[in-house]
């Protein structure tokens, strides 16, 4: 990362197409484990023009239905008539219900001997990022892109003039010196449902982008850029303008794309999968590490191998704003956290969550990104070993 440059991220509404397949997969998960804490799942969901194609392979002690919880997911995102609708779409499934003994084995004990016996089951490179830049240890980014999505989607949901549930927004921010100055633009790609935007419309839009960014430590000046569909006309938005896929917008569930990410879906999968509790735990390395004032950025990062329960390595980047050195940050996060799956599992809470947050503990996590979320008491955000690791 340069120390004077323009970075853009970008976030979109619950009613994006692939964000309404995120949600539908993390629904599923928040069902099955619902019932059955000991569930083990792989849920992804694609979709198009008035068709929803669900694959689930599971192994759980639960009976949900499905289709009806993906209706109930369009319906809330904003499709209850129309192009898209969720009471009429199509739903094709494709579910491998598999025998309990498949299940993830309750743990006897939260011990070392437990935790050593539980495996990750797949390969995976997993970051965990933090940085200064906002109050939640998010880059600037994405955490305005969020918090304009988030205004867009509230607007609609207020009355606005026919405004889509589809929409995305971008915010570039200007940084000098390796920190955050200004917001250098703003740009909305919305969708109207029966008629083109007017001048008064894109006006009351620019207003409300505008009034969302303007509380927080940066805020639009007189040289920010604000530019409404300025691409590709945008006359439809949802299902009916482009298709969707679970996992396909990992910088929007991440870091914006300013940090490293892994290449693997976070949504639709149940806890004991690394490639989703390990993005947790190393979020929550990192955050700690920077709100210890060891660094005022810093990537973690955990490798695992396929049938070994500890990480192959694990490494942190501090670049060049540790107060100690990289290393010596590492060996402190080895000594307080373990980084097992099982562990990991264990100490957040991730297999009895969906059980006590009947509105859904992964659901929420499937729009507005999976760190950072002031809106959302997450046990990964938690500052609880910060004071240990300053030494």
């Amino acid at each position: 990362m340069s120390p004077d440059m323009i970075f853009t991220s970008e976030s979109v509404t619950p009613g994006h197409p692939d964000k309404l397949c995120d949600q539908i997969s993390d629904a599923a998960i928040d069902a099955l484990l619902r019932e059955d804490e000991s569930a083990r799942a792989v849920i992804e969901c694609a979709l198009a023009t008035g068709v929803v194609f669900l694959a689930a392979r599971y192994a759980a002690d639960a009976v949900v239905d499905l289709p009806g919880l993906a209706r109930k997911v369009i319906e809330d995102a904003g499709y209850s008539a129309g192009t898209f609708d969720a009471r009429n779409c199509s739903i094709l499934t494709s579910l491998v219900e598999l025998p309990l003994a498949a299940r993830e084995p309750p743990l006897a004990a939260p011990d070392d001997d437990a935790f050593a016996r539980r495996v990750a089951h797949e390969q995976a490179n997993v970051f965990g990022y933090a940085c200064r830049d906002t109050a939640e240890f998010m880059p600037a980014p994405i955490s305005l892109a969020h918090r304009l999505a988030r205004a867009l989607d509230a607007a609609r949901r207020d009355g606005f003039a026919a405004l889509s549930p589809d929409a995305k927004t971008q915010v570039s921010v200007e940084y000098r010196g390796g920190q955050p100055a200004r917001i250098h633009g703003v740009s909305l790609t919305v969708a109207f449902d029966g008629a083109a935007p007017d001048a008064d419309a894109n006006e009351r839009l620019r207003a409300r982008a505008l009034e969302a960014l303007s509380h927080g430590d940066i805020a639009p000046d007189a040289r920010t850029d604000v530019r409404i569909n300025a691409g590709v006309p945008f006359d439809i938005g949802g299902p009916a303008r482009h298709a969707g896929l679970t996992g396909r917008k990992n910088g929007i569930d991440s870091y914006g794309e300013i940090a490293r990410q892994s290449g693997s879906a976070l949504s639709g999968k149940d806890p004991s999968r690394i490639e989703r509790a390990g993005a947790y735990a190393a979020r929550h390395a990192a955050k700690n590490i920077v709100a210890a004032g060891l660094a005022a950025r810093c990537e973690v990062h955990l490798a695992y191998a396929a049938g070994q329960a500890q990480p192959l390595s694990l490494s942190v980047e501090t670049f060049g704003t540790g107060r100690t050195g990289d290393d010596v940050i590492a060996k402190r996060l080895a000594n307080f956290l373990d980084f097992r799956p099982a562990a990991i599992a264990h100490r957040f809470g991730l297999r009895k969550a969906p059980a006590a947050r009947p509105a859904g503990f992964y659901l929420p996590l499937a729009t507005y990104g999976h760190f950072g979320r002031d809106d959302l008491d997450l046990p990964w955000e938690a500052l609880d070993v910060a004071d240990a690791l300053k030494g």
